[in-house]
């Protein structure tokens, strides 16, 4: 093995290519276990040391090192067990079953059986937020084709909703309408949504909160829209469905958002977020079952023997399903209140400093993720000055913004947010001082807007993957 030790590489998309030894076919002879354990574990120390620090926005969902490690041991405990094997792995049915239920009833899955007895809130589990919502569009396009005969479907989204929806409606053939959102608030216009709605039309679509500013889009109007035209309402919870629940709890004024909202018909929340699992798992839910019988998928005159599948993906590991079923059980709900009022304090604390920064502007009225703009300097120039400090920060474009998601890493660092609000308003100064000039951040997003600067990204962005995946 090389030594680990060595200086910075020379391209720092690929820090190991110069250190460790590359494989672009199978050994002859395979390597000592030692030897591979090693090399695995300089890696893992060097990248947990990044975010660790407390100054990475999102990302990582990490609830401690005693947790992680108790993840770990059940994970290690079903790593072979595959979830689609239900007849050799029935501890597998069991375990995602209770977590539907489990998730179903947080999110106020029994305030839609309240209303209407049929309503049992169903759904599976995934391997992620994308998943989660790929299957709800399926299964919505699908519905509508066998229910009202529409061929050519359209769904209505916020612009701010996530890029999965647009990838479900380039996977599966699906026509997603977008309506722009607007100053002040950044939340989608209800009006806006409604008349874009077609004969075409199968659902539409709302955040809770959406990725770009941690907003909550206004749910209850969608759900009235939605309950009036017949038509499905997904909720993406993904990002905040694992801890609006408690921040509500705890006393926020936070809108309702899930199946108390009697015009949802599904929504999407991630355990590996907020839920405090291992990355790979989500939750889909679905106000009654004939949506999820859309989302199964069954063949059975394959001469391999009839194959069926609850979701898109086929063989899972259960060591994921174990470990996100060991993590809801073991947090509890005093643990998941514990965990959002320790990220409530430290984004409180971030939220109340930006609103002293004469130069900076909250956008919205943020809760766990905080985003913000500014008219006077470029955010991108305190973008390039922040990460020289450490920090990562989710840069924005249309308007140009960042943004900031506390997760539990910053919880673990004292005096974090009051470090963060000293290096934002340095970086307020540094941006002061680069007027007139361009920023490294600007140059990723100045192409977009216009249909040749968006080929030009995409191409760039494809390039760049094809890049990544070189030795």
């Amino acid at each position: 093995m090389n030594d680990p030790k060595a200086s910075p590489p020379a391209d720092p998309l690929k820090p190991y290519k110069e250190r460790f030894e590359s494989h672009d076919r199978i050994p002859a002879k395979g390597r000592d276990r030692e030897d591979i354990f090693q090399e695995l574990s300089v890696m893992a120390e060097e990248e947990n040391a990044r975010w660790q620090t407390g100054r990475v926005s999102g990302t990582f969902y990490h609830a401690g090192e005693d947790h992680r490690a108790y993840l770990n041991k059940v994970f290690a405990l079903f790593s072979h067990e595959n979830t689609i094997q239900f007849d050799l792995c029935p501890s597998m049915f069991k375990l995602e079953s209770e977590i539907i239920a489990m998730t179903a009833r947080m999110l106020h899955g029994d305030a839609a059986a309240a209303r209407t007895p049929e309503e049992q809130v169903c759904g599976t589990v995934t391997s992620g937020g994308t998943e989660s919502i790929l299957m709800a569009m399926k299964a919505y396009r699908d519905w509508a084709r066998q229910e009202n005969g529409i061929t050519e479907p359209e769904i209505i989204m916020p612009h701010t909703a996530h890029p999965a929806f647009d990838k479900a409606g380039q996977y599966f053939g699906i026509q997603m309408v977008h309506v722009p959102v607007s100053e002040p608030d950044f939340r989608v216009d209800p009006k806006m949504v409604e008349d874009r709605i077609t004969s075409n039309t199968v659902a539409i679509v709302g955040s809770a909160g959406n990725y770009p500013y941690g907003l909550i889009d206004p749910l209850e109007h969608l759900s009235e829209i939605a309950l009036r035209h017949d038509i499905g309402m997904h909720v993406d919870g993904c990002l905040g469905g694992f801890i609006l629940p408690w921040i509500e709890k705890l006393g926020y004024d936070i809108p309702p958002f899930d199946f108390r909202l009697p015009g949802v018909t599904s929504m999407s929340a991630d355990t590996h977020k907020y839920g405090f699992a291992l990355k790979g798992t989500s939750v889909v839910l679905y106000r009654k079952n004939i949506f999820r019988r859309h989302q199964y998928f069954n063949i059975p005159d394959w001469p391999g023997g009839m194959y069926a599948s609850p979701t898109a993906s086929g063989s899972r590991s259960g060591g994921l399903t174990a470990a996100t079923w060991a993590a809801m059980v073991y947090l509890g709900e005093e643990g998941y209140l514990k965990a959002a009022g320790a990220i409530m304090a430290v984004a409180d604390e971030i939220k109340n400093g930006i609103d002293t920064i004469p130069e900076l502007a909250l956008i919205g009225e943020p809760t766990f993720l905080i985003s913000f703009r500014s008219d006077d300097v470029d955010v991108y120039h305190i973008n390039d000055f922040m990460k020289s400090k450490g920090w990562r920060f989710n840069v924005l474009q249309l308007p140009p913004a960042l943004h900031f998601c506390v997760t539990m890493p910053q919880t673990f660092i004292a005096g974090i947010a009051g470090q963060f609000l000293k290096d934002l308003r340095e970086g307020v100064k540094y941006a002061q001082s680069k007027e007139g000039t361009t920023a490294e951040t600007t140059a990723l997003y100045g192409m977009a807007g216009t249909v040749d600067g968006n080929r030009q990204m995409t191409e760039i962005m494809y390039g760049f993957f094809d890049y990544l995946y070189s030795l």
